[in-house]
């Protein structure tokens, strides 16, 4: 099996060595499964989440909060390629997690969909961004929309950010890791 603690700065672990079950039906059977901290993925999702209804309430009073849109777009960008730069997950591993705020919850899982889904929600806010000072209505509802997928994976579990990598993977367009 591998390591359950990824160790206090990292979402991974080691791979483990039995096959598990897949985490979305219609993965390959023969999933080797890595363990993520998925107190991690939800931390990131909830600071997603607040980002932007803080940027989208608050600018009807103080306008230039909307900075925080592409600012959370660079944040998840450069979080996708370099996880040390992911702000919300090392709030987690460094703050929350240490203090026994928030207990790890590791997941016989695979990171890449979960870095596709933070990156794909990195780039519509960048379009998000584009659209702010021109025709603020599309950039706030691209804004709204990234929020409303985080909050569906952090509360129901489902995120479609995954799917699509799935999908994308499944038709050879992603190679499989």
């Amino acid at each position: 099996m591998g390591q359950l603690d990824p160790g206090a700065h990292r979402e991974v672990s080691t791979p483990t060595s039995d096959k598990g079950s897949p985490r979305t039906l219609g993965e390959a059977s023969d999933f080797v499964g890595t363990v993520v901290d998925h107190s991690a993925l939800k931390v990131n999702q909830t600071g997603i989440v607040a980002t932007v209804l803080v940027a989208f309430a608050g600018s009807a009073l103080y306008q230039p909060l909307l900075v925080l849109i592409p600012l959370l777009a660079i944040v998840l960008v450069l979080g996708t390629f370099a996880p040390r730069l992911a702000l919300f997950k090392q709030l987690y591993f460094k703050v929350l997690k240490p203090r026994g705020i928030v207990k790890p919850r590791p997941v016989q899982d695979r990171p890449e969909p979960h870095n596709f889904a933070q990156g794909l929600g990195g780039v519509f806010l960048a379009v998000a961004s584009i659209f702010l000072i021109p025709l603020p209505v599309i950039g706030l509802a691209l804004s709204l929309l990234v929020a409303v997928l985080a909050f569906v994976n952090l509360a129901f579990g489902y995120c479609l950010g995954c799917q699509i990598f799935f999908q994308l993977e499944r038709r050879g367009v992603l190679k499989p890791s």
